[in-house]
């Protein structure tokens, strides 16, 4: 008993001390391992903290500005460090694969659920890393969290944060992290591989080396209250022990054509009748790009049919190219157009090259060959002298 006792006081203190220097992510992370040190030979104040950290405030605006929270800035440009989004914005709802969108859920779902895990002594994730290759919605998946959790979006690019002086570096970035720390945000670090390198690599320099000891120190002390988030396009160079400190990875492919459906028909739905027609069409013949990319050309085509006007299926024609389409996919893309009534069974055959009667489905005639034509024509003049 005087052990727990001595225990106790042990953690009080230390909880006095870090209120008094002012860290209120650090009294908080105190106060979540008192509740769960405690919980079996002091259960009713395990309980009372838990009830603290559920009912601490949490503001309306997590970003309000307060006197000691000055938005950090580089020493030499005094440019801003960090992108804000206050709230993070969709031009569309994402399409997410199956796995990636049940990681995100369960994200959300833990955040959403606290209670139940402060309860029995957990944290929920405090960080996870993105990775694949550009344009696949790394980006866009880190403002659905934090639309989802209703908090503000920080963007750091970690190309920004690199000082002309690479002393200042390392300040930089843990400017950046501290000022995130002090709010419940989520905190997207862009462009991991940028100073997260392996350190095994002989051509970095000593400095940069150390930043990826002050990013795995930085990613281990992150406040349950906060969501750290990262992604990066080149996962083979982040250094291994980056790795062990997300809680979880999460893998992002390129979309397959389902994907780009969904997308489209998101993207056109607004704009236009036909939607999901188009969206069936662009389908077969964007696939190999990711959604940046196709984003970029959608995008493009509606720029044009508001400059010069008429339809924007039109313009949305310009984006196929049948020539680069093998014969089986130009027939099936010239039935769609013209089965969805696109476009005409003319208009359809002049674009795609395919014949009419192939776009009715038709049986093709089989030509006569020359030389039996020759011999048949024969055939029925000697048929016509004996007669």
């Amino acid at each position: 008993m005087a052990a727990v006792a001595s225990k106790l006081e042990k953690d009080i203190l230390n909880l006095a001390r870090i209120a008094l220097s002012g860290r209120p992510q650090d009294v908080l992370q105190m106060v979540h391992r008192m509740a769960k040190a405690h919980r079996e030979n002091a259960p009713e104040l395990a309980t009372g903290l838990v009830e603290l950290m559920r009912e601490a405030p949490t503001q309306a605006s997590p970003l309000r500005r307060q006197t000691e929270a000055v938005l950090p800035t580089d020493a030499d440009t005094r440019f801003s460090l960090l992108r804000i989004e206050e709230p993070p914005t969709l031009d569309h709802e994402p399409v997410f694969s199956v796995e990636v969108g049940r990681s995100l859920d369960r994200i959300v779902d833990e955040r959403t659920h606290l209670d139940a895990l402060l309860k029995v002594g957990l944290e929920p994730t405090r960080s996870a890393i993105f990775t694949g290759p550009p344009g696949v919605g790394k980006t866009m998946a880190a403002r659905w969290v934090a639309r989802s959790l209703n908090r503000p979006l920080l963007i750091l690019d970690l190309a920004a944060v690199m000082s002309s002086y690479l002393g200042r570096t390392g300040t930089n970035l843990r400017h950046v992290l501290d000022y995130a720390k002090s709010m419940r945000c989520v905190l997207l670090l862009d462009e991991l591989d940028a100073i997260a390198k392996r350190r095994d690599d002989r051509g970095e320099i000593g400095e940069l080396k150390r930043l990826v000891t002050v990013l795995i120190q930085e990613i281990d002390d992150w406040p349950a209250t906060g969501l750290l988030l990262a992604a990066t396009n080149h996962a083979e160079l982040l250094d291994p022990a980056i790795w062990r400190r997300f809680d979880h990875a999460i893998e992002f492919p390129m979309p397959d054509p389902h994907a780009i459906r969904a997308f489209v028909k998101a993207a056109l739905s607004p704009y236009m009748e036909k939607s999901d027609e188009w969206a069936g069409i662009m389908a077969g013949t964007m696939a190999g790009k990711s959604f940046s990319d196709i984003d970029r050309d959608l995008k493009s085509a509606r720029r044009l049919a508001a400059i010069r006007g008429g339809d924007l299926a039109s313009y949305l024609k310009d984006l196929i190219r049948p020539d680069q389409l093998a014969k089986p996919e130009r027939i099936a893309l010239a039935r769609t157009l013209a089965g969805e009534r696109l476009m005409s069974q003319r208009a359809a055959h002049e674009f795609t090259g395919v014949a009419r009667e192939t776009i009715r489905g038709e049986p093709s005639k089989p030509k006569a060959k020359p030389g039996r034509k020759r011999k048949q024509d024969g055939e029925a003049q000697l048929s016509s002298g004996q007669r």
